[in-house]
């Protein structure tokens, strides 16, 4: 699985807005679909190295752009075949069909297949599931090579609903930008290898996939307290706040303080008993405080999330102090970054619908906080409205203690200043990184371990 880093992703309703800008800008549509039309025959002909293509074509829009591929095809000599669905209906569809001049074969059970299948038939138009019988035709190609365009048929484009496409793509060619259910479970799996085919289409980025990771190297003025002086407190299972506190350390942070604890988990940290979490709470050096990670829900963790609260420092929230310090959130403007998983999710925020970016940007925008959703198809959502993906993440990080080390490293970016939206993407990408470096066997502590 693959998916272009710091790519765009696009909902339906803003690509389709997208493509009426172009046509504002004087590119047409009709242009639009020669250049998708293109991209398709360019990957379709890679893929096929010189073996017969199928094109299954659909009535809209995306069966056009099957239509222009199958075209070009034709003129560069490939061995290609065209089976439709039905007769086009739209315009710019009818108008690509016009340009194949060779025979159009009925999609049915009798359809025989090719080694490349081209799946043209819904793309981004799909408002509904495919039917039965529709889905039992497409599963006689299911031992064939499939490239989809933009996305295998049967799948939810906005990745809103959960359709199990009959058809999963070995790779999926999006054209103009991502969309949302490239990255997100459980159609992301279905797409394959998402390749990303720039058609002309300027598209934002304020929902994207994640940058290349990258360290950000201390320049010559660098001492430990300008690096990020991270305070962690401890709950009750201190080894949790110990992963927190190493992560914290080995993600860039200078001075790393684990409060509530007899034990650092290396000697460059600072443990204190938890009698001077106020005093450390009111020092001006200490740029992020991260509490949550081994701290059951109970009166102690209120009463110290309240104080965390109280001191207006940067924070990372983890765990049972997500709901502890939710009542508050929102009242000041502050650099938090929250960091559920699924069932934390559920239990903070219950009354939330759509798909997973909806949701991770409604909890933002109701906490004024950024909120990093975890998961397999790790979200990362600001209250402006910017969404980072990170899809794929690393399946080794399906470990316990893993979201320790993950809420630490936010910890650390965050200790450096600036958009808790940024601090929260480096963590995430530190944390992937870290994961693919280390590989099958991960356990959580590797992930700080030299």
């Amino acid at each position: 699985m693959s998916v272009p880093a710091d790519a765009p992703i696009l909902t339906t309703k803003a690509m389709r807005e997208a493509e009426a800008a172009c046509a504002i800008q004087g590119t047409s549509l009709s242009e639009l679909m020669e250049l998708a039309g293109a991209a398709v025959a360019d990957t379709a002909r890679r893929m096929a190295a010189g073996a017969p293509i199928l094109i299954l074509c659909g009535p809209g829009n995306n069966g056009g752009d099957g239509y222009v591929a199958a075209r070009l095809l034709a003129e560069r000599g490939a061995s290609v075949r065209v089976a439709a669905l039905a007769e086009p209906v739209t315009d710019l569809a009818k108008a690509a069909r016009a340009g194949w001049s060779g025979p159009i074969e009925p999609l049915n059970g009798r359809l025989a297949p090719a080694p490349l299948i081209v799946d043209a038939l819904f793309g981004v138009g799909s408002s509904r599931p495919i039917s039965d019988e529709l889905a039992v035709i497409l599963g006689h190609f299911d031992d064939r090579r499939i490239l989809a365009v933009d996305v295998p048929s049967g799948v939810d484009s906005d990745g809103g609903a959960n359709w199990t496409p009959p058809l999963s793509a070995d790779v999926t060619l999006a054209l103009g930008a991502l969309k949302p259910a490239h990255v997100l479970l459980p159609t992301a799996p279905a797409c394959g290898r998402v390749l990303l085919a720039p058609i002309g289409i300027s598209a934002s980025k304020a929902i994207g996939t994640l940058p290349k990771p990258g360290t950000a190297k201390p320049d010559a003025t660098a001492h430990k307290f300008n690096r990020g002086m991270v305070l962690v407190f401890a709950g009750p299972m201190r080894g949790a706040a110990a992963l927190s506190a190493a992560a914290a350390l080995r993600a860039g942070a200078g001075y790393v303080v684990l409060e509530g604890s007899e034990r650092a988990p290396f000697s460059a940290i600072i443990a204190e008993s938890d009698e001077r979490f106020g005093e450390r709470l009111n020092d001006p050096r200490v740029g992020a405080v991260v509490i949550g990670p081994g701290f059951p829900a109970g009166d102690e963790l209120l009463f110290d999330v309240e104080a965390a609260l109280d001191s207006n420092k940067a924070l990372v929230l983890d765990a049972a102090a997500i709901d502890a310090a939710l009542p508050r959130l929102s009242e000041t403007p502050r650099n938090a970054i929250l960091t559920p998983h699924e069932g934390e999710f559920a239990r903070a925020f219950p009354q939330l619908y759509g798909s997973k970016i909806d949701r991770a940007k409604a909890a933002a925008a109701r906490t004024q906080a950024v909120v990093i959703y975890k998961g397999a198809d790790t979200i990362i959502a600001a209250p402006d409205g910017r969404v980072a993906a990170a899809w794929p993440g690393s399946p080794w990080l399906a470990t316990a203690g893993t979201g320790d080390v993950l809420a630490g490293a936010c910890g650390a970016m965050l200790a450096r200043g600036g958009d808790a939206f940024d601090a929260a993407v480096a963590a995430v990408g530190w944390h992937i990184a870290q994961a693919a470096r280390i590989g099958p066997g991960l356990v959580a502590d590797d992930l700080v371990r030299e």
